[in-house]
This record gives C-alpha cells, structure tokens and sequence, in this order.
C-alpha cells in the first residue's frame, strides 16, 4: 500500500511539473536529471530521454559548471527553498551550443527518502532586452541632460563632417538653431581654416586642439578654442567627429592688450622705443633699397621739470598727451612719432630728399607746438627744442642717428630755446660736460663726497616701515650738490657706475643692519643696479662681499633694475638673475611700466617684486586710464606670484586706492623724503 502510495504521488508530482508553464526538472543529490517536463524540453532543445540520462551541468555552459556543481553540493548540505530571481541569474546551454539567460528557483522535495531539489526555469532573455532598452534610454537621456548642461558648445558630425547634432551651448554661441545645424557641413562654419588642414592626429583616443573663428548667423565672427575627437565604434570605426570649443574673445584681447602695452607707451599710445628701433631698422633697410632718406628728429619738452614741479604730475601728463596729438597730427603714412619716456620724442620722417624738405616740416612742428593749451584749467604755453640727424650722413643705423639726433637736440636746448639743430661731427665735443662731470665723480669717490640716503618702503598690510632704497648723493667739497640725474648718466657713460655702485653697496648694506638693531626689527634693502653692472661678472663677488661684511642676510637685498636690462643679451640677463636668486637676493623691477618690453617679459625672466611707476600712481585717483593700467599690473604680477610697490606715494588718496586694490607696498614722500640712516631711525622712532 505505501508503494501504491508513493507510485501515486510521483505520477501526481509529474502531471504537476507537466502542467506548469515555466520549465521544471527534478534532480537527485549526484547531479543526475530525474524528471523534466515538455517546457524543459522546448527550452534546452533536448528530449527528455536525453536529458534524463544528463547531469544538470550538462545544460549549463562549461565556463560556469564548476561554480555551479560548487553551488549544488552546499545546496543538498543545506537545502531551503529559494525563490525565483534571488540573485540567481545563470545561463543555459542548448543542444545547439548556445546560451540563454535564465533565472531559477529552487525548492527541496523528498522522493522515497531521497533528498532531490525541484527547480524552475525561466527564460529571461525578453526581460534583458527590455532593460538593456531602458537603460539605453535612461543612458541616453543622462548623455543629452550632460550635454545641455554644458556651458561648452558642443557640435556632433558624421564622418564627412555634416553636423548631426549640437547642443544649447552651440546653439547660443553661433546664433543658429539645432534645426539649422543639423545637416550642414561643420567645415562653413570655421573662418581661416584650410580645408586640406589636417583636424586629426591617427590614434582614436587623440584630440586635436587649435584657435579658429566661427562663423556666427548674423554674418560676424567669434574667436574659440575648438578641440576636436574621433567617435569610434566597438570595433575602432571611425563613425564621426566631435568639436568642442569655447569662446576666447577675452583672451584674444588680453592678448591683444599685451602686445600693445609692450609696443606702446602707456600715457600716450604713442609707439615706445622697442616699436621705435623695430621701425626704424625697417625704415633704413627700405631707405638703402629705395634710394630714399629719413630724417630722425629727437624733440625735448623746454622746462617741462617746472610744469611738473609748480603744477603736478597730473598737469604734466595732459600737457604730453596734447604734444603727442599735435606731433601726430604732423605725420604722413609713413612717419612716426615716438616716446621715448619723460619729455623726449622721436620723430621718423621718411622718404626725405633734401634738407629744404625737412626744414619746413620741422619748423611747422615747432610753430603747431608752440600755440598755447589749456591743461587742467591751466593755460600753457609750450616750446620745445628739437635735434635733427640725418640718414645717411649722420649716420647708418638706429643707435647712432638717435644718439646724434640727442647730441643735436642737446645744442638747440643749450642755444636758444623752441628752436632746432641738425648734427654735425662738431657737436661731439658737446659731450665733454658729461667727460668734466666724469672726472669730478671720480674725484668723489676718492675724497668720499658719496653718501647714501634712504627712502622708506611701508607695507600697506601692517602700516609699518619694512624697507629702504638706498640712493646716491653727491655733496662737493665746496658745498655744491650734484644731481643725480646728472652724474649718475656721466658714470654710466664712463664706466664709473661700477665704483659708484660697489660704495654704495657696501655702505647700504651696513647701515641697513645698524638701522634695523636701531628700530628693532629687520629691514630689506633696495638697491638700484644698472646695465652695466648688472652685466658685469665681477660685480656678483662685491656683492657676496658686501653681505659677508656687513653680515646683511641675503633674503633681506633686493637688487631694482630697469626694463631696458632686458634688451641686450636675455640668455645672458636670466643666467645673472638665476645666480642672484639662488643666494636668496631679490629681483625688483624699477619703474614699472614706462620701458621696453613692459609686461611681455613678466613670464619670461624670474622676477620677484615690480614698482609701479610713479607717472601712473600721480593720477591714479582721478585719471580712469591710469586706474585701469594700475589695477591691471597689480592683478597680473599677484597671478604671476609677484609682490607690488607703488612709487611716488603723495596723499592720502593715493595710499588708500593702492590699498583698496590689493598692492602690498608704497614709497613716496607721503612717507618720507631720501633721509640719512640716522633720521630714518629717528623718524621711525617718532
């Protein structure tokens, strides 16, 4: 009866699994199939006499049947039903070798006291494919919401370059729709690129990167950084172009403003010297080749130190901006005008075939300068003294027809004011002055007529003094004082720079300590180097020298030099500064703003400190164009890691704009005029 019994049950359990819908097969502890039904049979491709005689890894592919005998084994250990999807998913092996995915579920049975395990198997593979959709447009929507996001434009083409798609970003930087996009060549919408241009390296993953313009709707152009990439399929085909670009107007501009600033003086607009010696070598070479002449006149401003004096910076500065326009108003298309700095010139008149021809020109200049102006509420009247040298007689290349054009002008000022002189070889001997000024120098500093004075550096943080410049004067034994603007020129013409610099030195670097034990806190020391001593080898030991005597620590010197250091020689000028900076000693840009090459060079030498110059600190306040120049040096030297000074401090105004806008020092008589160790210590102190 219990036979009967159980042969009942199991004809039950197979009438069951016959009727379900999933696949259902039965197997015993050793792996072995014991019973399937026609689903089973449907979904592996075998019959169920085949199966019967399998083992349950023999429907799994032979990749997996390790793991899954693995599986089977702790399964009988422990048997427990387990639902169908609980992280089970597997892959079948049919009779024909392929797979399918599949998910089980798995419920213990005892048969005649024998443990076996009833599993049920759905085909998922419908179920994957509607995911793997799903997830596809999840993915897509994700792509599309990144994409559009992006402040970037970004423009898709297909592999001969019609655009497929573009995004929002695109979309506002060209003034086009992505309906007008979609279907035209991307290559209409580049200006000044070349079709046959290369836009792509040969590997897949590389990205191209160059500047274009882009063609925008309403006809204009707008400057970008495109950077553009392959797409590629799974199987590395090229299946078309991704660009990327972003407007860089700003930058074009930065740049642009860069170039000018380096090339043009800051006040006047008016090309500087390094646009002046660029010109005029091109206008010689074309003179020589043309068989024309050129006149170069060197035009100085006649009492322009009492204008500044009596009236300030600010009514000078006016005062050169309207001589500027008058001597522009003067030049033909192939003349120029440039400033030198303070009140000097430079005229370049080309196409020059007589003396007659200049001396008409050079006197309507001096008539046009003459006529009064107004500066400032002030009524001016200006003369000017003028030297003219003329190419090729007076000489063959820049240099020397500026320095005769000097040497002349030098002779008109000396003669008779607002008038002017051309150069002759006699004019040379004007030059003794200068040899006279030489020789008493040198007496000088064998009698020790040089002494040192010392003008303080405030921080604008702390309010307090953290420096002094050391300055040379020159007191005669009869009581005369020489000026530096007078012998410092002379020295530097004879070589006597060198002496003077090495004293100096040595004597700034000793009252800087005696100073700073005075005043109870550590002083730097800034001291002003020129060319020639910068460019001088052994002045590198009188410095070691001057440190080790006076015990100055190198980290508290600061050595100020002039833009026009950079002219001769870089390579040269940036081993010295290497040298001087790996001892811990300081280089200081002088004068800021008013030389050669201005803020081209800030990335290209290693500099630690820049002083505004004091023409654009006198009008900061009230001139826009003189804040606008200001604020922006201030900017660029912090990005660079710089410090900035403001020099030639004079007000209250003045040190509060400096403050305001971030500048980290200032300098100027707002503090204190060049004063005497002791005085400086006194007027700390009080």
């Amino acid at each position: 009866m219990v036979v009967e019994r159980a042969d009942d049950e199991t004809t039950m359990l197979r009438q069951i699994i016959e009727a379900t819908p999933n696949a259902m097969l039965m197997v015993d502890p050793r792996g072995r199939i014991t019973l399937v039904n026609s689903q089973t049979e449907s979904l592996f491709g075998y019959s169920r006499e085949e199966m019967l005689a399998m083992s349950i890894e023999d429907l799994i592919p032979e990749r997996l049947r390790a793991r899954h005998r693995s599986t089977r084994e702790g399964f009988f250990a422990a048997p427990a039903r387990r639902g169908m999807g609980a992280g089970r998913e597997l892959f079948g092996r049919r009779r024909d070798g392929s797979e399918v995915p599949v998910e089980i579920g798995l419920n213990p049975i005892h048969i005649r006291d024998e443990q076996h395990v009833l599993a049920s198997v759905i085909d998922i593979t419908e179920r994957l494919l509607v995911q793997a959709v799903e997830s596809a447009k999840n993915a897509d929507h994700l792509r599309r919401s990144i994409l559009d996001s992006l402040p970037f434009s970004i423009i898709a083409s297909d592999p001969d370059g019609t655009i497929v798609t573009a995004n929002p970003a695109a979309e506002r930087l060209l003034g086009f729709s992505r309906g007008e996009l979609v279907g035209t060549p991307i290559r209409s919408l580049r200006q000044g690129a070349s079709s046959d241009m290369p836009l792509l390296a040969t590997r897949p993953d590389a990205v191209d990167e160059r500047e274009v313009d882009y063609l925008r709707k309403d006809g204009s152009t707008i400057p970008v950084n495109e950077a553009i990439s392959l797409i590629a399929s799974e199987d590395a085909e090229v299946t078309g172009f991704l660009s990327v670009a972003y407007d860089i107007t700003q930058r074009r501009q930065a740049e642009a403003f860069i170039r000018h600033v380096a090339h043009y003086d800051f006040l006047t607009d008016l090309p500087n010297r390094t646009k002046l010696f660029e010109r005029l070598d091109h206008d010689l070479r074309l003179a020589v080749r043309h068989g024309r002449g050129v006149a170069v006149a060197m035009v100085d401003i006649d009492h322009f130190k009492r204008v500044n004096d009596s009236l300030g910076h600010h009514v000078g500065d006016e005062m050169l901006v309207k001589v500027a326009e008058r001597l522009r108003g003067h030049m033909g298309p192939d003349d120029m005008v440039a400033r030198l700095g303070g009140d000097e010139f430079v005229l370049v008149l080309t196409g020059i075939h007589s003396e007659d021809q200049v001396e008409g020109r050079i006197s309507r200049v001096l008539a046009d300068v003459l006529e009064p102006m107004v500066c400032s509420g002030h009524e001016l009247t200006v003369t000017a003294s003028i030297g003219v040298a003329m190419f090729p007689l007076a000489g063959s290349d820049p240099t020397t027809l500026l320095k005769h054009a000097d040497a002349a002008m030098y002779q008109a000022k000396t003669s008779a004011r607002n008038s002017h002189r051309y150069f002759d070889f006699s004019m040379l001997d004007a030059t003794n002055d200068k040899l006279a000024i030489a020789a008493g120098l040198r007496h000088a500093l064998d009698r020790d007529e040089i002494s040192v004075a010392y003008q303080t550096q405030i921080s604008l943080v702390t309010d307090e003094v953290i420096g002094v410049e050391a300055l040379a004067r020159w007191h005669t034994s009869d009581g005369r004082e020489i000026t530096p603007d007078l012998f410092i020129p002379a020295a530097e013409d004879n070589g006597l720079i060198i002496a003077l610099g090495e004293r100096v030195l040595r004597q700034a670097c000793v009252d800087t300590v005696t100073m700073s034990r005075e005043m109870g806190r550590p002083l730097k020391l800034a001291v002003n180097v020129s060319p020639r001593q910068f460019n001088d080898r052994s002045w590198l030991d009188v410095m070691h020298q001057a440190l080790r005597d006076s015990e100055l620590p190198a980290d508290r010197l600061e050595l100020e030099i002039t833009e026009g250091i950079f002219m001769e020689n870089p390579a040269a000028v940036v081993e010295v500064m290497n040298t001087v900076r790996s001892l811990g000693v300081g280089i200081v840009i002088d004068d800021f703003g008013t030389g050669f090459s201005s803020l081209a060079y800030l990335t290209r030498f290693p500099i630690d400190k820049i002083k505004i110059d004091r023409s654009f600190i006198a009008d900061v306040v009230v001139d826009a164009a003189d804040a606008a120049i200001v604020n922006s040096i201030i900017v660029m030297a912090h990005t660079l890691g710089m410090t900035v000074v403001g020099e030639g401090v004079e007000t209250d105004a003045q040190e509060s704009y400096l403050r305001e806008r971030g500048c980290d020092e200032a300098q100027g008589f707002r503090y204190s005029h060049a004063l005497p160790p002791l005085d400086v210590v006194a007027a700390a102190r009080g």
